[in-house]
């Protein structure tokens, strides 16, 4: 059997989750309710590719071939990432109140936060390669541990708006690094395929 790497279509995955993380954020800062709402249907979607697909990677894929537990360092966080898009979503469809769903994706940020700190101390990333993991897992980690801001209701004019547009560029520019990645690893698996 033919082992097929499907790293490049989860980290579009990953690309596509962030992007409705930080489409919520905008949303929210402006007010606009219907925007929020055209934002579940693609949440519960990706975010169970999402979940799928780091689930694959955690339990199935066998990513310490390369000497490194890759799948504990990106499956694991994909894994809960999917989880919670998908609950975020099915919560916003009821109209539930947060919960404690913000407070989840900080925890998750602390995971993929150490994953950071892992890359750099055990030498698993080098180069350009190093550049953008970094990229992707600080922005990921700082946008997920600033979850808990969505607590706070963004009125016009004040701290709180602003705290969520932050929260949007920070969220944005991890989706820029994981589609950099992606689109990377897309072109290095098609010039040498299994």
């Amino acid at each position: 059997m033919t082992f097929v790497d499907p790293l490049a279509i989860m980290l579009i995955g990953l690309a596509m989750g962030t992007a409705i993380g930080a489409f919520y954020f905008f949303f929210a800062a402006r007010g606009n309710k219907e925007q929020l709402r055209s934002l579940i249907y693609p949440a519960i979607g990706i975010g169970l590719f999402d979940f799928v697909s780091g689930f694959y990677m955690s339990f199935a894929w066998p990513m310490t071939g390369f000497g490194y537990a890759y799948n504990m360092l990106f499956g694991d966080p994909l894994l809960m990432f999917g989880l919670l898009l998908t609950i975020s979503a099915v919560m916003l469809y009821k109209d539930m109140h947060l919960g404690l769903m913000p407070i989840l994706a900080l925890l998750l940020g602390i995971y993929v936060m150490v994953g950071a700190y892992s890359i750099v101390t055990l030498h698993l990333e080098k180069g350009n390669d190093l550049i953008t993991a970094m990229g992707l897992y600080l922005f990921d980690g700082i946008g997920a541990i600033l979850a808990p801001i969505a607590y706070l209701k963004p009125q016009a004019n004040s701290a709180n708006k602003y705290l969520y547009y932050l929260e949007w560029i920070i969220l944005g520019i991890g989706t820029i690094f994981a589609l950099i990645i992606g689109y990377m690893a897309l072109n290095g698996h098609l010039a040498s395929p299994p």
